[in-house]
């Protein structure tokens, strides 16, 4: 099947991956954007329109040199911290929302063991050699590019922005400190007049902040060291839920939340559901709460050649017990009453490179639950270089070619009944498998049937480049699927795996320049040319394929994926995440980097 993709800016492969030249020719404006034509006295509103932008928030120097004051900087470069809107919820009219700053240098840190600096024009990640790291030589050096996150709602029907940080760094010093040891506030969830934000805290526990949403007062903060990771909040007949994680992380199990707090109580908490890894996504479906769930990321799970990770740790699906039945919602006495649905097993054919598959976004729409995996760039690669480390530099290429992964859409209905029916929808017929046995027990790489035939097309929507289902969420009776596409970090990425691997840099670029003979359509094996920026597809019914509402970051490139999206009937409202921290000049001609909060209105389409 043909890929779907429509390409608004053609790349050279080799410069997606060996470079990113500032001379590139910007993509085209966003859609619905008024042009020359427009009758200027009765120009529509922009659709999609960015409604609030990150700001530089710090002066750059130099890898490992003091950030002078600003901005404005008086030397040095303004930068642009705060790159994800990573949790948002809504109540009302009001949005509330947390960023994280710097994600991608955390992220590549802990998860790819990075450390030592990275400096284009991009982006920075001083990580160990930053001041933050000097002045606290307790902090490990992945964590050198943490910033305290920030906390903003945003009047929709006023159209207003207004910065609700001030309102936890000036309360009790506990509540201040809390939110500088918040690695960023990656959950959001709202009920009975409360905003509940909150995220990772450096070490192994979360922290969690409430807002009034009638007021919009600061009504307190908790730390939970019995959790180590929390990512998403669903309401689900008359309660508010919750998915984390326990351990570093999140890796060691999860759990679901019960909110069953107040304003004046609102950290109050029932455990509904023990899972054996950390609940990611989490929406209702046919009377029951479902869950993906990710597992452990930090060397937890076991990556022995004689020991693949037990299917209880892969990434899955999980449902509920029925909501209706006994008390009303779940209860503790539910918490062992959960089943598992599905398993990344039941595509992956290699054990390895299941283990780091991750679920992310899900969501109900017309009668079925449809998900999506998550890849995190080099992390299956780092694992099979660890499990069966390779002889021969062709041997390291292959482990680095074969070891990516676009993601896959799913969709199931009578999850958990004899009668169940899951659908792959996109993704790939075969995939390349490791067999430690071929080829004198030197070990191969070979093609190796999924059992599956996708329903509409290949892996990535046909772009081998989306890493990520971030979010799904459904508007105007449609269904949204906001994605991460990584051919932006290409050129660093291909150094981290030439560090990784022990090849040189352009061997490492070569074979990330075809990620995955696996992506590729059976019918069209082709490589597309990438396309920077996050992708927006669209389900419009249960009975089609998706089609494209956006390729490149909904009209930023530097967007490399949409984090988070949050519906208010047929207006979807987009959480983008653009980590490009040194991209903070308004008269160049490249687009900024930091979070954007964009407004989309469904029946534009």
């Amino acid at each position: 099947m043909k890929p779907i993709r429509i390409h608004s800016r053609r790349l050279w492969a080799a410069v997606a991956v060996l470079g990113l030249g500032a001379a590139l020719t910007a993509p085209a404006t966003a859609l619905g954007a008024p042009t020359a034509e427009d009758d200027r006295h009765h120009q529509p509103k922009p659709n999609p329109q960015v409604i609030a932008k990150a700001e530089p928030d710090e002066c750059f120097a130099g890898v490992g040199l003091p950030y002078p004051a600003g901005p404005p900087c008086a030397s040095g470069q303004a930068k642009v911290n705060q790159g994800y809107l990573w949790g948002m919820t809504r109540a009302g009219e009001n949005l509330w929302f947390g960023t994280g700053a710097n994600v991608n240098c955390l992220t590549s840190g802990r998860q790819l063991g990075s450390n030592e600096p990275v400096l284009n024009d991009d982006w920075v990640c001083e990580y160990q050699e930053s001041q933050v790291v000097k002045t606290n030589p307790q902090l490990p050096g992945y964590l050198g590019d943490h910033r305290m996150p920030r906390f903003y709602s945003y009047d929709t029907g006023a159209k207003q922005l207004t910065e609700k940080t001030a309102l936890v760094t000036g309360a009790a010093k506990e509540h201040s400190d809390r939110l500088r040891s918040t690695t960023g506030i990656r959950a959001a969830g709202s009920f009975g007049g409360v905003a509940l934000l909150g995220g990772p805290a450096i070490g192994k526990s979360i922290n969690l902040f409430a807002f009034d949403t009638d007021t919009g007062a600061f009504l307190g903060s908790r730390n939970f060291p019995e959790f180590g990771n929390i990512r998403h909040f669903t309401v689900a007949g008359d309660a508010l839920y919750a998915g984390v994680g326990v351990g570093a992380n999140g890796s060691l199990r999860g759990h679901v939340l019960r909110w069953v707090g107040s304003k004046t109580d609102p950290f109050n908490f029932q455990i509904v559901g023990n899972l054996p890894a950390q609940a990611a996504d989490i929406t209702v479906h046919d009377g029951r709460i479902a869950v993906s769930t990710w597992p452990g990321s930090d060397g937890e799970l076991s990556s022995a050649a004689d020991e693949p990770a037990p299917p209880s740790k892969l990434a899955a699906v999980w449902t509920s017990p029925v909501l209706a039945k006994g008390a009303p919602g779940l209860t503790p006495e539910d918490a062992d009453s959960w089943q598992q649905v599905w398993d990344v097993s039941a595509y992956e054919p290699d054990p390895v490179v299941a283990a780091g598959y991750g679920l992310g976004g899900l969501v109900s729409y017309r009668g079925y639950l449809y998900w999506g995996t998550m890849h995190v760039p080099l992390k299956a690669t780092r694992q099979h270089l660890l499990a069966y480390p390779p002889a021969t530099d062709e041997a390291r290429q292959a482990t680095i070619q074969n070891t990516q992964r676009a993601i896959s859409i799913y969709r199931g209905k009578r999850l958990g009944e004899r009668a169940e029916k899951v659908e792959l929808l996109y993704g790939a017929a075969e995939l390349p498998a490791y067999d430690p046995a071929a080829n004198g027990g030197a070990g191969a790489w070979a093609k190796v049937s999924t059992g599956q035939t996708p329903l509409y097309g290949s892996s990535g929507f046909g772009n081998p480049y989306l890493n990520y289902t971030w979010k799904m969420a459904v508007a105007g009776g449609r269904l949204y699927v906001g994605t991460m596409d990584w051919s932006y970090l290409a050129k660093e990425l291909s150094q981290e795996a030439a560090a990784m691997s022990g090849l040189s840099v352009e061997a490492a670029a070569e074979a990330l320049s075809a990620p995955s003979l696996a992506a590729a359509a059976d019918d069209d094996p082709a490589l597309p040319e990438p396309v920077y920026g996050g992708d927006l597809l669209v389900f419009e019914s249960a009975r089609e394929p998706a089609k494209l509402v956006s390729d490149s970051g909904v009209g930023n490139y530097l967007n490399y994926g949409i984090r988070n999206m949050v519906t208010d009937g047929t207006t979807l409202y987009l959480g983008m995440a653009n980590p490009m921290n040194l991209r903070a000049d308004p008269t160049d001609d490249v687009p900024e980097g930091g979070w954007e909060l964009i407004r989309y209105d469904t029946r534009g389409r």
